[in-house]
C-alpha cells in the first residue's frame, strides 16, 4: 500500500511540474492561469498522499526531482509547444488536453449534462473508413511497384508471379504487424490513465470535481456554471469517469480498439490493394497479363484518389488524377531501375 500512495505522490508531483511548463509556454493566453490552477490541484492531491502515508506510518519524501523523461518532456514543451507534445502529456497525466482539441465547426459548449460528450458518438466510423481506403492504396502502390520493378528486370510471368505474391504477404502480414502493436501499446495506455481516474474518482470526487470545473471554465462557462456541471457529472459515475477521460486528458474511452480486429482490418485492406496488379497474372501471360495489369492499377489508383477527397473534401477528379500521377511515377520509376538492373546483372 505504500508503494502505491508513494507512486501516487510521485505522478501528482510530476504532473504539477508539467502543469507549471504548459502554463509558461501558454503565458498572455486564458490557459496560463487554467493549468497554474491545475498544478496548484496537483500539488493539494500530493498533500493528500503524503497524509495517507503519515497515516499508514511512512515516512514521505522531504522534496520531488523530476525523472530524466519528465525533464526531457518539460524541455519538448518549451520548444515544440503544448499543442504538439498533446498525446506524451496526456500519457503523463496532464489534464485539460482536450483544449487542444478542435471541436467540430458550429459546436456549441455543453452548457446541460445531457450535452455533454454527445458529439462523441459515432466519431470512429469516418476514422476507419479512412484507414481502409489508406490500407488499400498502401497495397496497390507498393505491389504495383514491386511488380513493374520485376517486370522491368526479368519479363518472365512465373518470376513476377511469385514476386507479386510474396510482396503482397510481406506487406499485409508486415502492417498487421505494425497495426497490432501499435493499437496493443495505445489501449494499454488508455486503460492505465483511465484506470488512474477510476481510482481518483472513487477515493477524491470533490477534487476532481474542482479540476473538471477549471476545465470548463477555459472552455468558456460561467464558473458558477461550471462548477455546477461538474458537480452533476461526478454525481454519476459512469458518466463521471467518460468525462473525465474525454476533458481531462484528451482521450475518448470509444475509441480503444481491438488490436486483433485492427490487425486483421490493416491485413485485408493492404492485401485488396496488393492484389489488384498481381490479378492479371494469374489467369493471363505475358506482355497481355502486363498491360492488363497496368490498366487495372490506374484504374485503382484514380479511384483510391477520387474515394480520398470525401475525406480532404477537395474535387475528385483532381483526387483521383493526382493520385493516378503519383502512382504512375512510382511503377515507372521501379520498372525503369529494373530494366537497367536486368541489364547490367545480364
Amino acid at each position: 500500500m505504500a508503494m502505491h500512495e508513494l507512486e501516487s505522490w510521485r505522478e501528482e508531483k510530476q504532473s504539477s511540474y508539467l502543469y507549471r511548463i504548459v502554463s509558461d509556454a501558454e503565458s498572455g493566453t486564458p490557459r496560463q492561469i487554467l493549468f497554474l490552477e491545475l498544478a496548484k490541484a496537483a500539488e493539494q492531491q500530493a498533500d493528500l498522499w503524503v497524509a495517507e502515508m503519515k497515516k499508514g506510518g511512512v515516512a514521505p519524501p522531504t522534496h520531488y526531482s523530476p525523472d530524466r523523461r519528465t525533464r526531457v518532456v518539460g524541455r519538448l514543451v518549451k520548444w515544440l509547444g503544448p499543442r504538439r507534445m498533446r498525446p506524451v502529456l496526456a500519457a503523463m497525466k496532464v489534464r485539460g488536453m482536450s483544449l487542444y482539441t478542435k471541436a467540430p465547426v458550429g459546436h456549441a459548449i455543453p452548457t446541460q449534462l445531457s450535452e455533454v460528450g454527445r458529439r462523441h458518438h459515432n466519431a470512429g466510423t469516418g476514422g476507419t473508413l479512412r484507414a481502409a481506403v489508406f490500407g488499400v492504396n498502401d497495397g496497390l502502390v507498393s505491389n504495383a511497384s514491386l511488380i513493374l520493378g520485376v517486370a522491368g528486370a526479368t519479363g518472365e510471368g512465373g518470376a513476377i508471379l511469385i514476386t507479386g505474391i510474396a510482396g503482397l504477404l510481406a506487406g499485409a502480414f508486415s502492417m498487421a504487424a505494425g497495426e497490432y502493436i501499435s493499437m496493443r501499446s495505445q489501449r494499454e495506455m488508455f486503460e492505465y490513465q483511465i484506470g488512474m481516474e477510476r481510482a481518483e474518482l472513487e477515493q477524491y470526487p470533490q477534487e476532481e470535481a474542482a479540476e473538471l470545473a477549471l476545465i470548463f471554465v477555459a472552455k468558456g462557462i460561467d464558473k458558477d456554471e461550471a462548477r455546477k456541471l461538474a458537480d452533476n457529472l461526478i454525481s454519476d459515475p459512469d458518466r463521471a469517469l467518460d468525462t473525465l477521460a474525454r476533458e481531462e486528458l484528451g482521450l475518448n474511452p470509444d475509441e480503444l480498439g481491438s488490436p486483433w480486429g485492427a490487425a486483421l482490418s490493416s491485413f485485408m485492406a493492404f492485401a485488396a490493394g496488393a492484389i489488384i496488379p498481381l490479378l492479371p497474372f494469374l489467369f493471363a501471360k505475358g506482355q497481355h497479363a502486363f498491360i492488363i495489369a497496368i490498366g487495372l492499377t490506374c484504374v485503382a489508383l484514380f479511384t483510391v484518389g477520387a474515394a480520398l477527397s470525401l475525406f480532404t473534401g477537395r474535387n475528385a477528379w483532381l483526387g483521383g488524377l493526382r493520385m493516378l500521377a503519383i502512382g504512375v511515377a512510382a511503377g515507372a520509376g521501379t520498372y525503369v531501375i529494373g530494366k537497367a538492373l536486368g541489364v547490367t546483372l545480364t
